[in-house]
């Protein structure tokens, strides 16, 4: 299966469509970097945020003003790793590390765009807004049936002076409408939720450098993750535990996020909690109510309590 994916539950969005053996698709940073050197430069967070003309530097120079967003400057494996915001200049001296940057804090709607581009163009896109909690965790993201035609512009401005002669999958996470991240890949979270026939097209996309797709039916979507808290090693549910979730009306896919065989603390988790697990849905009740049950497969004691299940 030429479509790469490090991990193994999100295998069942791509293990019944045909890909030819040439064709190599990424769905996670390292093989982007790798596959892509010439525009390895879109993971460097400081280039993006001075590509918008916004306010950033490196750790070694203070801002002029605060508050201010400070995370890694290159990050291949997400989750918000060693991200923060930061309120003043002795705070900013506290929190420092080589290889950290710091941009203006955006306030407003989190949204993730996945991009389907030819050669420095965008020939389709949909959009995420992310619900947000705290400490870097997700209380769901929204897959949006409708579009964002502000945003769509922007990006595909933004993609036309940059980005000519790629021919992939992009992934931008915006805040505000200024772009936060950006990646050669698409998010693999949730593919599912994108129609018949999208990963027909991504495969046609990266084997024939066209992009064909008929997103007529486009439906509103849920991603609902379960969090826990840090500290603890964490079991897989049954596969009786998770048929019955399955089951449930309006649930398209089940993701159990993390590796049973190794340490909790060799994930990379953001910093307020330790993801469990990820339900789709096609409706938000459908989700939360997916979500209720897949609490009772972990220790009450191990889960954070506040916020979830309560939207």
């Amino acid at each position: 299966m030429p479509i790469l994916e490090r991990d193994p539950w999100r295998f069942q969005y791509f293990t019944q469509v045909p890909c030819p053996d040439d064709v190599n698709i990424p769905t996670d940073d390292p093989d982007c970097w790798t596959l892509y050197p010439h525009f390895r430069w879109i993971y460097e967070k400081l280039r993006i945020a001075k590509s918008q003309g916004l306010d950033a530097a490196p750790h070694s120079f203070m801002p002029e003003r605060y508050p201010v967003f400070s995370k890694p400057n290159i990050n291949l494996k997400g989750m918000g790793v060693g991200s923060r915001p930061i309120s003043s200049d002795a705070e900013m001296r506290e929190h420092y590390k080589a290889g950290h940057m710091w941009m203006s804090l955006l306030e407003g709607e989190h949204i993730s765009s996945d991009c389907a581009i030819v050669d420095g163009s965008v020939k389709w896109i949909r959009h995420a807004t992310g619900i947000a909690s705290r400490g870097g965790m997700f209380e769901y993201w929204k897959i949006n049936a409708a579009q964002n035609a502000a945003l769509e512009l922007f990006l595909s401005q933004w993609v036309a002076k940059h980005m000519v002669g790629y021919t992939g999958m992009m992934n931008f996470e915006t805040i505000a409408g200024y772009i936060i991240e950006a990646h050669l890949r698409f998010a693999d979270q949730w593919p599912d939720l994108y129609g018949a026939g999208w990963v027909q097209a991504l495969v046609q996309l990266y084997a024939t450098k066209q992009w064909v797709f008929a997103d007529d039916q486009r439906r509103d979507g849920f991603s609902i993750p379960l969090f826990a808290k840090h500290g603890f090693q964490f079991r897989h549910p049954s596969q009786k535990q998770q048929d019955e979730v399955l089951a449930m009306k309006n649930i398209t896919s089940l993701q159990i996020t993390f590796h049973e065989a190794n340490a909790a603390s060799s994930h990379a988790m953001p910093p307020g909690g330790f993801r469990l697990a990820i339900v789709n849905a096609m409706d938000l009740p459908s989700g939360l109510a997916a979500r209720a049950k897949m609490r009772s497969w972990f220790p009450k004691t191990q889960l954070i309590a506040e916020g979830q299940d309560s939207v």
